[in-house]
């Protein structure tokens, strides 16, 4: 029989929008405890009282995590209020496309401290929290995290750095009971893919993508394995390819 997630306490960061609210809601209907990292605090509170409904425990911390002493205080924070820790989700990112050529090192420099730094100082941070309840670590990577693409280089650079990170921590803390997972979605209807739709004025079809909820449930899934089990690396995909040459009209 799979464990269940009830009472489990869970971090998730980029709770409020797109893979990381699904993720929330989804922990929250397996009776998590949740506690909530998002930027957009309008967001985020709609998140905490959907979550509400189902969980019997939400709180959420607004920060920027690309920002140092935003990251450094709210890990303050939850190292103090969670001594003992389930599940940690990191699913807070950041995107930027551009040629080696012409990409500014400043979008390097932004996509590195959300999308490989935070996730590593927040790791390190709650790991003595996580060892003592022979927790989970899941990081939210991209297809591009297994592949290269043109024009794509900072994105699909902190990526592997992140798939890295969580190949390494696995062989660091699996003998302690502490099952590490790395997740590489492709094309998801998240509002991050509507705005990469919208710089390439390509026409945005959400249906035809992978839809969070197919992420989570996943994610659930994965997370309710028995110990004996541990999924490494797992890749989803949408069913059906999104229209590469769809343009928008203007």
């Amino acid at each position: 029989m799979n464990i269940g997630l009830k009472d489990r306490k869970a971090i998730v960061t980029g709770a409020s929008s797109g893979i990381g609210r699904s993720i929330a809601l989804a922990l929250a209907a397996e009776g998590a405890r949740l506690c909530l990292l998002g930027r957009h605090s309008a967001h985020l509170e709609e998140v905490r009282r959907c979550a509400l409904a189902d969980s019997p425990e939400v709180c959420t911390h607004l920060a920027d995590l690309g920002h140092e002493g935003q990251l450094e205080k709210v890990i303050s924070k939850l190292v103090a209020d969670y001594p003992e820790l389930d599940i940690l989700v990191h699913c807070a990112g950041a995107y930027h496309s551009g040629t080696v050529a012409s990409a500014p090192v400043a979008c390097l420099d932004q996509q590195y401290r959300i999308n490989v730094r935070a996730p590593f100082r927040l790791t390190q941070a709650l790991l003595p929290a996580l060892r003592s309840r022979k927790g989970q670590v899941v990081f939210m990577n991209s297809s591009v995290g297994l592949t290269t693409k043109g024009g794509l280089s900072q994105y699909c650079a902190t990526k592997h750095a992140l798939r890295a990170l969580a190949d390494c921590l696995r062989d660091e803390v699996n003998a302690d009971g502490v099952r590490v997972i790395g997740v590489f979605p492709g094309q998801t209807a998240t509002p991050m893919q509507a705005a990469v739709y919208a710089s390439e004025n390509r026409v945005y079809q959400p249906e035809v993508l992978l839809q969070p909820e197919d992420v989570a449930n996943l994610v659930v899934q994965t997370l309710c394995l028995k110990q004996t089990a541990e999924v490494t690396n797992v890749s989803i995909r949408p069913l059906q390819k999104a229209p590469v040459l769809a343009l928008r009209t203007v």
